[in-house]
């Protein structure tokens, strides 16, 4: 394994380039803006979505699917999501090739041209309202509670891998409700999901918060968010969650009749997180060294390596290591048995730190005559002899501080990177000479909100749901203020 690493300190976007090729997660695709997501790094996304899944099912939704293309008058019909979304969008014109008789070059046929042009899904929201308009009669039909595993495409000039793509995967919550109170406690209620999520299985600790109205969802009343710090000081919204009010449901005319025998327009909800979540893994966590997974997550939760240089010594250590196996298994732990013999016991171990498996036990025939294993955690890189009885309890055990270990470290960091500003001058200081969030007073307004933008490239994360009403004056216009916000430069 000849692998050039970067150093964090020295680069950090080339060191998450490196670690994101080296671990094997995912590489640039021939499309441009594109990528390809390896197979390691597709089991960490298949984590993911099947703990989402299990979670949104628990929650009373149901899985459906949608058509990719959508044409282009369902989009126009919702003004502001249109052009929110409007300079992103890839549009399919024609519907055939040929062979250009001249040239023998494959060309697009002008006589296959699209009576009506197709957008390739940015988002579905469009799509999905002009089907719940025959779903959707009576108030016995709702809640109606639909979640979506797709791709979107929106077209990127600058990309980066897991973080920024024009192709991307997802998942997109569309729910349709009788009441405005009913829709705000989906939409809230999702953002807790999410939230829950990030912190127990990703080990991310994130702030709920609402976004201003420069920073919302096109096309929705109000945008929730959980926001995320990544070890480089910057911030990355890792899950949203919209409040749409009637907007939809009114550009497709989507209507129930209530039980007083009225008709009323429905209430509309949507919510979502994509592969973006990688990326917020990797940075929130991962070293010099390599990835560094929560065991909640990690497709190898523990690694076995045996260690012989006889035969008679392989049979032995591997009949003992599959012994382990086995009882880690009872334990329902993911834990690999890496026999083979064509490599070093020490490339391996640098392999799966490079994968950030959560724990290695090494074993070799001293270590079988003594009962005994050598087990080494990622997160801390420390070592120890630990006996093989009752080992399934131990890893569990141990599996189980490792998450909260990895957790609390992101934790401790994300809080030690919060500055609070009372002043212009602190507030500027602060974005210069610090990272992290940046807590400041903001008098409500737009005006002030891209000012700020213009000025410093921060931009408002959100304002916190737990947020404190304290007396101060915005950092900008010097107006009396009663609600702070954080500000970050982000992704």
């Amino acid at each position: 394994m000849d692998i050039k690493k970067v150093k964090r300190s020295d680069n950090y976007s080339a060191w998450y380039n490196s670690l994101v090729k080296n671990a094997d997660l995912a590489e640039h695709s021939d499309v441009k803006g594109c990528m390809v997501i390896k197979p390691y790094g597709y089991a960490i996304w298949e984590k993911m979505q099947a703990d989402l899944d299990r979670r949104f099912k628990e929650t009373g939704h149901q899985n459906a699917y949608f058509p990719l293309f959508i044409p282009k008058s369902f989009f126009t019909k919702e003004a502001s999501h249109v052009d929110g979304f409007a300079k992103e969008c890839a549009v399919v014109t024609h519907y055939r090739l040929k062979v250009d008789p001249i040239t023998k070059e494959i060309v697009v046929d002008p006589d296959a041209k699209l009576e009506e042009e197709l957008i390739v899904r940015p988002t579905s929201e469009t799509i999905i309202w002009n089907s719940y308009r025959s779903w959707i009669k009576s108030y016995r039909d709702l809640p109606l509670l639909i979640n979506q595993w797709a791709n979107v495409v929106r077209w990127e000039m600058r990309t980066r891998l897991f973080l920024r793509t024009t192709e991307f995967l997802w998942q997109e919550g569309h729910t349709a409700h009788a009441t405005a109170d009913e829709a705000i406690g989906e939409t809230k209620q999702m953002l807790d999901v999410y939230a829950d999520f990030a912190e127990n299985i990703l080990a991310v600790p994130v702030i709920k918060g609402v976004k201003s109205a420069n920073e919302r969802f096109a096309g929705a009343i109000e945008t929730y968010c959980i926001e995320g710090l990544m070890q480089d000081g910057k911030a990355l919204q890792m899950g949203t969650s919209h409040f749409l009010g009637q907007n939809f449901a009114k550009a497709f005319d989507v209507k129930y009749v209530t039980k007083e025998n009225k008709q009323e327009y429905v209430w509309a909800t949507s919510w979502g997180v994509s592969t973006r979540l990688m990326g917020a893994l990797i940075m929130s966590h991962s070293d010099d060294e390599g990835l560094v997974l929560p065991p909640n997550l990690a497709p190898i939760q523990v690694v076995i390596i045996p260690i012989f240089r006889k035969e008679e010594e392989k049979i032995l250590v591997l009949e003992k290591a599959k012994e382990i196996q086995k009882v880690l298994k009872s334990k329902h732990i993911s834990v690999k048995l890496d026999d083979r013999d064509n490599l070093t016991p020490g490339f391996k171990f640098a392999e799966y730190e490079l994968k950030g498996v959560p724990v290695r036990i090494a074993i070799g025939p001293r270590d079988v005559q003594n009962e005994s294993v050598e087990v080494a955690r990622r997160d801390t890189k420390e070592k120890q002899v630990m006996s093989v009885v009752d080992i399934e309890n131990k890893i569990e055990h141990l599996l189980s501080q490792i998450q909260k270990n990895i957790f609390q470290k992101a934790l401790d960091y994300r809080d030690e990177h919060i500055t609070a500003v009372n002043t212009w001058d602190e507030f500027l200081d602060a974005l210069e000479n610090k990272t992290g969030f940046v807590s400041a007073h903001w008098d409500g307004t737009t005006e002030t909100e891209i000012k700020i933008k213009e000025m410093t490239k921060a931009t408002i994360r959100c304002i916190p749901l737990n947020n404190k009403l304290e007396d101060g004056k915005c950092v900008l216009t010097g107006n009396a203020s009663t609600q702070r916000v954080l500000f970050a430069k982000s992704y």
